[in-house]
């Protein structure tokens, strides 16, 4: 071997160490992040997309349109910002940030970095811890993702599409008949 090839086998393992985390770190970057629907005008960016992707995995689309479809996020983020005193603001922001922690605790990444089973395990979880923790009373302020299925669940069903499309609407229902059964009626109503 000569000099040469030294020189041009040393520069290949050269560039060879040195691409090779510059790349890597690259295609870190590059997780894709969902885009939002609606601009936040409470939440960042970020609390925006969580929100997000809880309440997409709390009523997810099917047949029929999930909350991210009908607007459910941002019906949040309008709720929450002019609705909720600044305490309960608080509240909702300081469950939102140790859900994303909790997340990162319990896997080693941000709730949004998670993949899609990890984040329904993640949800699966918290709610039903959440819901021993209220059965016991062991605590104060309702848990968080306890107020976002609340406000999923609200918000979805206050909708256009899941008042007339997954309940029964009809603007003047008629006559009241107080004991009829279900089995005759169908679906619950939504006015």
């Amino acid at each position: 071997m000569d000099r040469r090839q030294a020189l041009q086998r040393a520069g290949l393992v050269l560039g060879y160490a040195i691409s090779a985390p510059v790349i890597a770190g690259i295609m870190n970057g590059c997780k894709s992040t969902p885009e939002l629907t609606y601009k936040p005008v409470f939440f960042t960016e970020e609390q925006a997309g969580l929100v997000s992707e809880v309440a997409a995995i709390i009523i997810p689309k099917t047949d029929t349109p999930g909350a991210k479809e009908v607007g459910v996020p941002a019906f949040i983020d309008q709720l929450i910002k002019q609705c909720y005193k600044k305490e309960d603001q608080d509240r909702f922001l300081a469950g939102l940030a140790e859900f994303d922690e909790g997340a990162k605790k319990a896997y080693g990444d941000a709730f949004m970095d998670l993949d899609p089973a990890k984040q329904k395990e993640y949800v699966k979880k918290t709610h039903d811890a959440a819901l021993d923790a209220a059965k016991a009373g062991t605590v104060k302020d309702k848990p968080f993702i306890l107020v976002a299925k609340e406000l999923t669940v609200v918000g979805f069903y206050t909708s256009e599409e899941g008042a007339s499309k997954i309940l029964q609407y009809a603007p003047v229902p008629g006559a009241f008949h107080g004991c009829v059964p279900m089995a005759e009626v169908g679906k619950t109503w939504a006015t």
